[in-house]
This record gives structure tokens, sequence and C-alpha cells, in this order.
């Protein structure tokens, strides 16, 4: 029998951009047992929402993340906006729209450069980050930062984007996602790309379901679940459907969000197209009382808001369940078994944000 020993991973790693920490059980090169230990970054977030005003929360919300920083910003604002039944005007839903589509792109291409950086492609890594240095210019015209967007609020947004800003972020966009093909074209064929992905941390359908996994790990293997079919009236408007893979490999995983990011410059086009003329934001009366649980979809996998409101500016109770946080039974189920090399490029396939699972 091979001698067991533990190793642990993290919460410094070449690879990883997020402190998560795992003690590896190994026999030779085989991971046999994972045992995770998450808190290093807990902030205490939640709890500031018992004295912040309900408006000033939506800038610590986004806070919880920095790469999904506008879809918590904007989640928080709809579950608000749902208990002091307020309507925000068909503009503000393009332009939140053009936003989480935006921040979706980014992320992809950030979650991009790191998976070819965990085996070894450093000019991939490069070529990705400065593609997405692109999308964060136009996110900085558009909303005045880079990575914290500052521009939902409740009853709306904070920014408009004119006609002709529009027409010219179109095309940017539009030479973006040409010069992508180069890169995800590699992703997608190299044999030594495919040699680390392709049948490496298999999660099934069934597992994936059970386990409760979210986004394109769910996904990956086959279930199709994406939370803007149900809950934006505007992704339907747009003829959204989501990407599905059915092999529930990092391959898979890999290449459901090559496909999102493709999809999200569609989905950006069709915005632009039908965009709306009316105001971005209305006037928001009174004080939240009652709950309510919102639901978004951010780059990672759903994301889920509950608030609690009592009459006053400052609501009783906030808490957040993370795409993160959900998908880390489903890591764990795939782990063992796999080869020692590979769990750099498995903790990677969830794209990990221990930001927001901790906050």
């Amino acid at each position: 029998m091979a001698e067991r020993t533990i190793i642990p991973f993290g919460p410094q790693h070449p690879v990883l951009p997020e402190p998560i920490h795992l003690d590896l059980v190994v026999e030779d090169e085989k991971v046999i047992e994972v045992i995770p230990s998450i808190g290093f970054i807990h902030r205490g977030l939640e709890k500031l929402v018992e004295n912040r005003d309900y408006n000033d929360f939506t800038y610590v919300a986004e806070r919880i993340c920095g790469i999904c920083s506008f879809i918590h910003g904007l989640t928080y604002c709809q579950a608000v906006e749902k208990v002091l039944n307020v309507t925000v005007p068909p503009r503000a839903e393009y332009l939140r729209l053009v936003w989480s589509e935006l921040s979706r792109i980014h992320s992809h291409l950030l979650w991009l450069g790191l998976i070819a950086d965990s085996f070894g492609f450093e000019s991939l890594f490069m070529y990705s980050w400065k593609m997405r240095e692109e999308v964060l210019d136009i996110i900085e015209e558009t909303t005045g930062g880079r990575v914290i967007f500052g521009s939902a609020k409740v009853g709306g947004v904070r920014r408009n984007i004119e006609k002709d800003k529009l027409a010219e972020i179109q095309k940017r966009l539009d030479k973006l996602e040409h010069d992508l093909k180069s890169i995800t074209n590699v992703f997608i064929e190299d044999a030594s790309v495919k040699h680390r992905l392709c049948g490496v941390g298999v999660l099934s359908k069934e597992d994936a379901y059970h386990l409760g996994a979210v986004g394109p790990m769910l996904r990956a293997s086959g279930v199709n679940q994406d939370v803007r079919v149900a809950t934006y009236a505007k992704y339907k408007e747009l003829d959204f459907v989501p990407m599905i893979e059915s092999s529930g490999d990092s391959y898979a995983r890999t290449i459901v969000r090559i496909r999102e990011v493709y999809q999200s410059f569609e989905l950006i086009r069709r915005t632009i197209k039908h965009m709306p003329d009316s105001e971005i934001d209305v006037k928001v009366t009174g004080m939240p009382t009652g709950e309510f649980c919102a639901r978004n979809e951010q780059p990672r996998g759903e994301v889920v808001y509950y608030i609690k409101g009592n009459g006053t500016k400052f609501l009783d109770r906030l808490r957040v369940r993370t795409p993160t946080f959900a998908n880390i039974p489903a890591l764990l189920k795939v782990l063992p078994g796999s080869d020692l090399a590979d769990v750099p490029v498995l903790v990677l396939t969830i794209d990990p944000c221990i930001s927001c699972t901790e906050r």
C-alpha cells in the first residue's frame, strides 16, 4: 500500500488569484481526499447593512468582489426595488444589461489568462489580459471605474451612455471579437491545451445537479440552467439561450466560457440595437418594509441576495449566497482521483472568488 502524505495547497500559490487553502491527501501523485479551509479574508460586510443607509450600501455590495462588482451591486438594487415596488425605466434595464455583459466578458478573459498560466502558456495569458484591458477601457469610459463601476443605484443607473458612444462601443467590440478568435482557437484546438484539460476533473450531470453547482461548472455538465432565462425579461426579448456542454470535464468548462464571451458580444449588439429612449432612473420614496430574495447570473454562476427591511433606512438583514460557495462541493467531488499536477487547473476551473465566498 502506498504511503499517504498530506500536502498543503494555498492560501498562497503561484496560480491562485485567491487565498483558498486545501489539504490534499495523496498517495504517490494521486489525490485521495481533500480537506478545505476558508476564512482567511472574512470582512463582515453583511453586518454593515445594519448601520448603512440602504441606498449607500450599494457601494458596499459592489465591493464584495472586484471582478463581479457590478452584478453584486445590481442584484442588491433589484432586491431593494422589489421590496419598495419600484419599476426601473426600460433604458436603465438595457444599460444594466450592457454593463453586466461587459463584466462577463472581462471576467471570462481574465479567467482564460489564468487557466493558460496554470499550464504554462505565458504568451496566451498575456494576450488574454491584453484584450481584457480593451474591455476595461470601455467600462472606464462609460462608468468612471475600471473594476468598481459605481453605476447601479436603487431605481435605475447613475450614468447614461449616449447614442454616439454606443455606436463607438459597438465598433470597438466588433474588432475585439474578431481579434479574440486567434486566442480562443488555441484553447479550442491546441493539442497541448487539450491534453491538460480533456478528461480532467469530470463532473457528471447528476453530481453537478445534486451538489448544487452553478454557472459554467453546472452547464458544462449538461444541465440547462441559467438564471438570466428565469429572471430577466430583457434577455428573453434578445432570444437568449444558455451555453451548454455535456462532457463535464475541464475542457467543457473552458468551452462554455469561451462561447459565453462571444454570446455576450452578440447580446450587447442586440441591446444597443433595441435601446429605448427613456429616463435612466426614477425617484425612490419610502423605506424598505418586508423581505425579498433576488437572483442574478454572475460570470461564475448564480448569486442570491436576501434582504429584510424594517421600515427604516437601515435593513435588518442581508445574506449573500455566492457562486464560488456553491461550487466548492463540486470542486471537492472532482479533485479525488486526479493527479497532483492537475490540482491547480481543477481549482481554477470553478473560477474561484474567495473574496465573494467569505464576504
